[in-house]
């Protein structure tokens, strides 16, 4: 029997709130949880380097980063600068990775105008009952991409794409033994 699919959708400048809750398949952090981590990460800072100024969001990698430690999660960075990136992905151990965490560009719209500017935004890529989602909370529902090729073929137009920023997630343990990936002596 197929589990639901959790998704939370796009709400402020929370993406990244949204990116761990979709990833994580259930609503561990909120608004509020994100603004003490922040406060956590520049306890001293009058104005906070790791989210908007206007306190809606927008929070950075370093939010991400630390949540996801609090869960007893590791990211791993996988973005540009990886030598031969998108020939490494075949090098990636998917059983030892819990998802992924993306920093994607996407359009700015004003209702139904697309304007000439992008930002960042950060969406979630799990795999659930054998399957791999597109968990964007700007979405109206999960995307499913297939399996391990099928991720495969996203990341790597994601990352042929443009500007994007891969994160790994893993358990601790897989990162302090770097079993998520196949090295390059064991690989030739």
């Amino acid at each position: 029997m197929s589990q639901s699919v959790f998704h939370e959708r796009q709400r402020l400048e929370l993406c990244a709130v949204h990116a761990l809750n979709n990833l994580l398949q259930n609503p561990e952090f909120n608004h509020q949880r994100a603004e003490e981590i922040c406060r956590g990460l520049a306890p001293n800072s009058m104005i906070n380097p790791h989210r908007s100024l206007l306190g809606t969001g927008n929070y950075d990698v370093n939010v991400i980063m630390a949540a996801l430690q609090i869960m007893d999660y590791a990211a791993v960075w996988w973005d540009k600068r990886n030598s031969s990136l998108l020939r490494s992905l075949e090098c990636l151990v998917l059983c030892e990775i819990f998802g992924f965490i993306l920093n994607i560009p996407s359009p700015i719209s004003l209702g139904f105008v697309s304007l000439p500017i992008t930002r960042k935004h950060w969406i979630a890529v799990r795999q659930i009952d054998g399957v791999y989602y597109n968990l964007d909370s700007k979405l109206k529902a999960p995307a499913k991409l297939g399996g391990p090729k099928e991720l495969k073929e996203f990341l790597r137009d994601c990352i042929s794409g443009g500007s994007c920023e891969i994160l790994l997630v893993v358990r601790r343990e897989v990162e302090d033994k770097r079993l998520w990936i196949i090295e390059e002596e064991q690989a030739t």
